[in-house]
């Protein structure tokens, strides 16, 4: 029942905070989502409704420099990663959306890791 509603609530601040946040193809949103295992980023031009890029902790690219998905540092990892993928593609430029979450922990490793990166946010 805690589960559901906490869900819920994040369904509901994630709706609040997509009303702001918008990706473009020069701009895309750098969507996070956080499970407990696991974190995935995404790199999404709204725009157009594509995918750009997407790093998760369950990717072979991943598991070859860390093996446990659902830590502070696995998320640095991915924030790596999608920094450097970002950039192979030429984005230098993003619009970070937190998915609902708290910006602190694993989301807030994420994503100073890929300001470190290079990705400007």
């Amino acid at each position: 029942m805690i589960t559901r509603e906490r869900r819920a609530s994040r369904d509901v601040r994630h709706l609040r905070l997509r009303r702001r946040v918008r990706g473009s193809a020069a701009r895309p949103r750098l969507a996070v989502f956080r499970s407990l295992n696991h974190i995935y980023a995404q790199l999404i031009d709204d725009e157009s409704g594509r995918t750009l890029a997407a790093v998760d902790s369950r990717s072979p690219a991943f598991r070859a420099r860390q093996k446990s998905g659902g830590n502070v540092a696995a998320a640095k990892v991915v924030g790596e990663l999608i920094a450097q993928k970002a950039k192979e593609r030429g984005v230098e430029r993003v619009v970070f959306d937190r998915g609902g979450f708290q910006y602190h922990g694993r989301v807030k490793a994420l994503a100073e890791a890929a300001r470190a990166g290079g990705l400007v946010f």
